[in-house]
This record gives structure tokens, C-alpha cells and sequence, in this order.
């Protein structure tokens, strides 16, 4: 049985911001990504500290983003509203 796994390859585009940082030095990093030589897309996943190994994430196209933020600003609202 032939093995047709592909090697992934990534290149960070952009570092957008850093989410947050665990033990160890990993921290969950939304980045612009091109993935196997695509077009960027926003990913939202953990990374160890030098971006040699990559937790599960999300990938999001720019209209996907937006929609996520209006999402956000609508709980983040709510949220505000309840202290």
C-alpha cells in the first residue's frame, strides 16, 4: 500500500497578534498563512515556540474573519452589558 501522505508546508505571512501563552513557551497566535503555496488564509492555533511543531487550529478566509468578529463584538456586548 503506497503512502499518500503529502508533506505540509506553510509559510507565516503575517503575525497578526499573539492570543495567549502556555507552559512551555507555546502560545496560540492568530497568523496570515499560506498553506502549501495557496493564498493566505487567518489561523487561529497553537504554536511551540519556535513554529517548528503546530497544535489544531482553525483557517479562515477574510470574510469568515469579519463574520467571526461581528460575532465577538455581539457576545463581547453581552458580556459588558451583564457587570
Amino acid at each position: 500500500m503506497a503512502n499518500d501522505h503529502k508533506e505540509l508546508k506553510y509559510e507565516i505571512i503575517t503575525n497578526v497578534g499573539i492570543v495567549s501563552e502556555q507552559s512551555g513557551g507555546w502560545k496560540k497566535e492568530l497568523n496570515r498563512i499560506s498553506w502549501n503555496g495557496g493564498e493566505p488564509k487567518y489561523d487561529l492555533r497553537d504554536w511551540a515556540p519556535e513554529h517548528e511543531k503546530m497544535g489544531k487550529g482553525i483557517t479562515m478566509t477574510e470574510e469568515e474573519l469579519r463574520s467571526l468578529k461581528k460575532v465577538l463584538d455581539t457576545e463581547i456586548g453581552y458580556l459588558d452589558s451583564d457587570m
